[in-house]
């Protein structure tokens, strides 16, 4: 039985037995998703429970603080953290056990039911949205999923939100990206910022291609008036040699091994993997010698939008 320890946050992530551990689960489960949510006892608690693989997270008193389950059909759900353990890194260690659970069973491919509010946590993990949005228990949905060890197709205009987010929010110190002008639609979504601004402020450094440094000017994009903001943190450079700009493709890539690949620079259809450093690292290498035959966007210091 595998377990987890995180010693700065105080709690254990453990895979457990079902029935051994009912009490504990049925204390987390309950008091979030029947008490809090609203959700019917008779739905939360369902015939798959038994057959399903658990990991529960403990405070290290050995009291119940967050749950989460693995089904026969390779689906995460019943994740749940008690209200005063939100947002220290317990929900993170609770899928981070899940994804090495299905690992060790040879599964190859995940799926959950997210819940919208939890949608960019799901992406920060490499699950990429597919479907309509639903309604499940009273609560809106998003269907995700996400393949092991593999690259993950990014077929739709959310699932490249989605894959942005995930390398943004798993990216350590540097992002790389190469862009045609901003990608309109993408880098100016809400979500994307909010994810920019985040890894600014903990002393990120973005460096930005662009093909096209007039148009985002012209579109007043909000990544320039964030760069205005955070000048040390996002660094812009325009690119002028003629085989340069004779680059199809767009991409971005981290300094942890995350990517997300667009063969055709306008279009957000591509491929993501936020674990393959050999990958991200070759993007990287065609990424650095670009920036260093490009002019730095200076025009962008001084524009009052």
């Amino acid at each position: 039985m595998s377990v987890v320890t995180a010693p700065e946050q105080a709690f254990t992530v453990e895979a457990v037995d079902y029935q051994a551990a009912l009490p504990h689960l049925r204390a987390v489960r309950d008091a979030v998703f029947v008490q809090e949510q609203g959700v019917p006892r008779e739905l939360e608690w369902d015939e798959l429970d038994p057959l399903c693989h658990h990991v529960l997270a403990r405070d290290m008193q050995g009291q119940p603080i967050g749950t989460g389950r693995l089904t026969p059909e390779h689906r995460i759900g019943r994740m749940a953290v008690l209200p005063d353990w939100r947002g220290r890194g317990v929900g993170d260690a609770l899928l981070l056990a899940l994804i090495d659970t299905a690992r060790t069973l040879g599964w190859h491919d995940l799926s959950l039911h997210a819940q919208v509010s939890a949608y960019g946590f799901y992406a920060r993990h490499g699950f990429l949205p597919y479907g309509d949005r639903f309604v499940e228990a009273g609560i809106d949905h998003q269907s995700m999923r996400r393949l092991l060890d593999a690259t993950n197709a990014v077929e739709t205009h959310d699932a490249a939100i989605a894959a942005l987010l995930g390398i943004i929010g798993t990216a350590r110190r540097e992002l790389w990206i190469y862009s045609r002008e901003l990608d309109p639609g993408l880098l100016d979504q809400a979500d994307v910022l909010a994810a920019l601004r985040r890894f600014a402020t903990q002393r990120g450094v973005a460096h930005i291609l662009l093909q096209d440094a007039l148009a985002p000017q012209s579109a007043h994009a909000p990544l320039i008036g964030l760069s205005q903001r955070l000048p040390s943190a996002f660094l812009l450079r325009a690119i002028e040699e003629p085989v340069d700009r004779a680059y199809a493709a767009a991409f971005i890539a981290n300094d942890r091994g995350g990517w997300y690949f667009r063969p055709l620079g306008h279009r957000p259809e591509g491929e993501a993997r936020i674990d393959q450093p050999a990958r991200a690292k070759q993007l990287q290498n065609v990424f650095e010698p670009v920036w260093e035959r490009a002019r730095p966007c200076s025009e962008y210091r001084t524009l009052g939008i």
